[in-house]
């Protein structure tokens, strides 16, 4: 007879330095512990095209990634959690990071982001930016700029877009480990009819419901004309703001969405942004709704 029990699900790790590591395993260890995740670690060796892989492998490997990626595995071991890691070689980070998702059917990946300016064609960065577009599995992007607090208080901006739930659930998941409080933020732009005032206090209430077993949860519906500076403003007061990238993706709009890219690289202290992983069906189903 075959094992019943269900798979454990894998949440993958991109690091790169020991600086990035350790603010990502921060969160990775803490979303583990709550959802008994395992989590793989990976490094993404960028061969240039004058070398073969396996050539990248022997001249470009160096003892101190080797070293970082065991030190991060004995952290994550350390705390309970299981663990393994991967080095894998690919021409460019995104496109690595990419196939490892795939080859190793991971549900979600944690990337870190150091909150650096837009440039021309790049809002988060080369290789985030292919990962968010692309990747088959739900993603999580830690703004990693400044040292994660002690975590008492935690801020989830709530617009009513597609990837919300996702950014309460994990939201959720930190609360309970650090047994913080959550404050629910929805700030209607008076100026916009949809949605109005009653649909923004019923979207608090749906999203309240995947805050299971965090204590206290605090609704708050605020009118402002600047939607993305009040959320900013708001941040002060929290720890960790978690918010969802902005309905119209790169697909319709841009990548996050203006309010999204503003809040994650205004907002004060950490910052997570979430993005769930919509099958293509599931994306085409929702645009006709909309026409």
């Amino acid at each position: 007879m075959g094992d019943s029990t269900p798979e454990t699900e894998t949440l993958l790790v991109p690091i790169s330095s020991e600086e990035t590591a350790d603010r990502q395993l921060e969160t990775a260890i803490d979303l583990a512990c709550d959802r008994s995740y395992r989590i793989r670690l990976l490094y993404v060796l960028e061969v240039p095209p004058q070398l073969s892989l396996q050539d990248g492998r022997r001249y470009l490997l160096e003892e101190e990634t080797e070293r970082l990626l065991e030190e991060s595995a004995e952290r994550v071991a350390a705390a309970g959690v299981p663990v393994d890691q991967r080095i894998r070689l690919a021409r460019d980070v995104g496109a690595g990071i990419l196939g490892g998702a795939e080859e190793y059917e991971v549900d979600a990946i944690l990337m870190g982001w150091r909150g650096r300016p837009p440039r021309e064609q790049v809002i988060l960065g080369g290789y985030l930016d292919t990962v968010l577009r692309s990747a088959p599995c739900d993603v999580l992007v830690k703004r990693i700029k400044t040292p994660t607090p002690d975590i008492d208080s935690i801020l989830v901006c709530v617009a009513g877009g597609p990837h919300d739930e996702y950014a309460a659930e994990t939201a959720g998941s930190i609360a309970r480990r650090h047994d913080a409080s959550v404050t629910l933020l929805h700030v209607h732009d008076p100026a916009e009819p949809e949605p109005g005032r009653d649909e923004g206090a019923a979207l608090l209430a749906r999203t309240e419901r995947h805050l299971e077993g965090v204590d206290p949860v605090d609704r708050r519906l605020v009118e402002a004309d600047d939607v993305a500076g009040t959320l900013t403003d708001w941040s002060a007061d929290h720890d960790v703001t978690f918010l969802g990238t902005s309905r119209g993706g790169l697909l319709e709009r841009q990548l996050l969405g203006t309010v999204s890219e503003a809040v994650g690289r205004h907002a004060a202290g950490t910052v997570v942004l979430a993005k769930r992983h919509e099958p293509v069906p599931s994306r085409l189903r929702r645009l006709f709704r909309r026409d």
